[in-house]
């Protein structure tokens, strides 16, 4: 549970503006203080994670893990300014299963197809895809938007998973019975899993490979980080079996990533999606990411948004987040601040965002 100094403090993970001392008005004894403790807050029961799994699905019927899941090995995370590691806890090079902050980096993938003219937010799925999902009087009013932001109000069963057995969708869903899509919104994630079917069929290739190509080896990702989907999520595509991964760890798979890694990511989000002097992905996509939802206005393109305080009370209203497992994983960017924190298996995080903040200022 140390802090680790020795190895990562100091540590730029992407130029930033030299003019800026990352260290410029930090509060380093109080972040010192905030990171110890996140340390001493790791989510217990991880070490198993099928165990651990099968107690977050609450419907009985559908509990069943039907893709591969990798043991925790506690908290660990960064804290980074002006691309800079200022502090950071546990092992942050090693991977762990991102949960749904998944779903946000899913959103990057469909950020590259609508860079390459492949993808447009308001248009009709179908229109591009063919798939029998979207092939209904419902279905064929889908747009990508209404997918990316949930709150296409699909109704079906994927990979054998219904999309009534996603408990998440009555938490806290505005959905509107039988509506149209765009009309209400669900945290859904057979939905997410549509999704990403949809994208590899758009792209004609497996989404990790996209990825790897387009986004994490240009910002200098590490090579410890993997997409899975379930054990039998393959379609067919040109003649060939291609793996679809799924949008989070629901029921297994999902994104496994580095602290570092998922910093790296939120760094070239802050910075409009551009890494040095390359644009990796179009400051336009970027904006569209943070650009509340109608009918859930803390909710972008699949990233939360602290804009009125309803994610994060405590936190600062500038910053906007992927997250994971309730908050267990996080990649928190606050533009305001030019901070990106990435937490894994550490709980409280909310004390985590606010202790952090107050040590960090605004920049000026």
């Amino acid at each position: 549970m140390d802090v680790v100094t020795s190895r990562y403090d100091g540590e730029v993970l992407a130029d930033g503006d030299r003019t800026v001392d990352p260290r410029h008005g930090v509060d380093t004894a109080a972040l010192t203080r905030a990171v110890h403790a996140q340390a001493g807050r790791p989510v217990a029961g991880i070490d198993d994670m099928a165990s651990y799994l099968a107690d977050q699905v609450s419907d009985t019927s559908h509990r069943e893990v039907i893709g591969p899941l990798l043991d925790g090995q506690g908290a660990s995370g960064v804290v980074v300014r002006a691309g800079t590691v200022l502090a950071a806890w546990g092992d942050p090079a090693r991977a762990e299963m991102a949960y749904s902050a998944t779903k946000s980096v899913l959103s990057l993938v469909a950020g590259i197809a609508f860079d390459d003219g492949a993808l447009r937010l308001d248009e009709p799925v179908l229109k591009t895809v063919d798939l029998p999902e979207f092939d209904t009087p419902h279905g064929r009013a889908i747009t990508w938007r209404h997918l990316l932001d949930q709150t296409s109000q699909w109704e079906g069963e994927l990979w054998s998973k219904p999309t009534w057995a996603d408990a998440q969708s009555t938490r806290e869903g505005t959905e509107s019975a039988g509506g149209p899509p765009g009309a209400g919104w669900a945290y859904n994630d057979v939905r997410v899993n549509l999704t990403a079917l949809a994208l590899t069929i758009l792209l004609r290739r497996t989404l990790p490979d996209v990825l790897r190509e387009r986004v994490m080896t240009p910002i200098g990702a590490s090579e410890g980080w993997s997409w899975h989907g379930y054990d039998h999520a393959v379609i067919e595509v040109d003649g060939a079996q291609v793996p679809v991964v799924s949008g989070g760890a629901h029921w297994g798979g999902g994104l496994w990533i580095s602290a570092l890694d998922l910093a790296r990511i939120g760094l070239l989000c802050l910075r409009g999606g551009r890494w040095g002097e390359r644009q990796v992905l179009s400051r336009r996509w970027t904006e569209e990411l943070w650009t509340p939802c109608p009918v859930k206005p803390e909710y972008g393109l699949s990233w939360w948004l602290n804009d009125h305080g309803t994610v994060w009370p405590r936190a600062p209203r500038t910053g906007r987040c992927a997250r994971g497992n309730g908050g267990n994983h996080l990649l928190w960017v606050d533009p305001a601040r030019d901070l990106v924190i990435a937490s894994r298996w550490g709980s409280e995080v909310e004390q985590l965002l606010s202790e952090v903040s107050s040590a960090v200022p605004p920049c000026a």
